[in-house]
């Protein structure tokens, strides 16, 4: 199987989605250019972190106009997975394809540090290989993750269970300290309704290798491959 990994001017993170894949997971993977719309015949989609166009207007604002994110739409359409991390995130929800906004953090300060997160479901192609309530060590590094829905439309997004991370503390509790950004509900990833596209705030590319300090990571880039062999099988 093969994945691509989407690269915008500004993106930041590409190389290391890119090396998890090849290096790490020993899989086919292309990057795919902005401006092209052949997604050379991958079966999973990567939008990865950093700054997209520079951030102007809005984070992700510039990047849901590139000719290939039509191509993504259409695969995501098709049920094909897409996982968008960080500057990722922020592109799959101006493109509509996820619910919600990113705003200013809290604390209006740039944040880069390590972060517990709860896996809260497993029944997408992120999280089937991992169990429930599992407590991830992930990093973080952004300015505007401060996860925001309308009170309503938050009820029907928990009802429904497009949840899929939450920030907490070490043990797995909630307190003000484990939500690092103010994320309504402490809420640190969701899924769209078909349950194939996933945008989340934390790297897991960059907790992939233990001479990181952490590979939980690695575990939700390696389910969703699984996911796609077990298909296949």
């Amino acid at each position: 199987m093969k994945v691509g990994v989407i690269v915008f001017p500004g993106s930041n993170c590409d190389h290391d989605a890119y090396h998890v894949l090849k290096s790490v997971l020993q899989r086919e993977v292309v990057s795919l250019w902005h401006q092209d719309r052949d997604l050379q015949d991958v079966e999973a989609i990567i939008v990865p972190g950093g700054f997209s166009y520079g951030d102007y207007l809005r984070c992700g604002a510039i990047a849901k106009f590139s000719p290939i994110m039509d191509s993504l739409r259409a695969h995501a359409a098709a049920g094909g997975p897409v996982l968008g991390i960080c500057n990722g995130f922020q592109i799959l929800q101006e493109a509509g394809l996820l619910p919600g906004a990113l705003l200013r953090n809290a604390n209006l300060k740039f944040l880069c540090q390590d972060v517990y997160l709860r896996v809260e479901q497993t029944d997408t192609p992120f999280t089937f290989d991992l169990n429930k309530n599992k407590i991830l060590r992930i990093p973080i590094a952004h300015n505007d993750g401060n996860f925001f829905l309308p009170a309503k439309q938050l009820e029907d997004l928990e009802k429904n269970g497009q949840v899929i991370f939450r920030y907490v503390d070490s043990d797995g509790g909630g307190s003000v300290t484990g939500n690092p950004n103010g994320s309504v509900n402490s809420i640190a990833g969701v899924v769209n309704s078909q349950r194939n596209v996933i945008g989340m705030m934390p790297h897991p590319e960059r907790a992939s290798e233990s001479i990181l300090g952490s590979n939980d990571g690695l575990s939700i880039i390696q389910s969703m491959i699984r996911s796609l062999d077990r298909v296949k099988n």
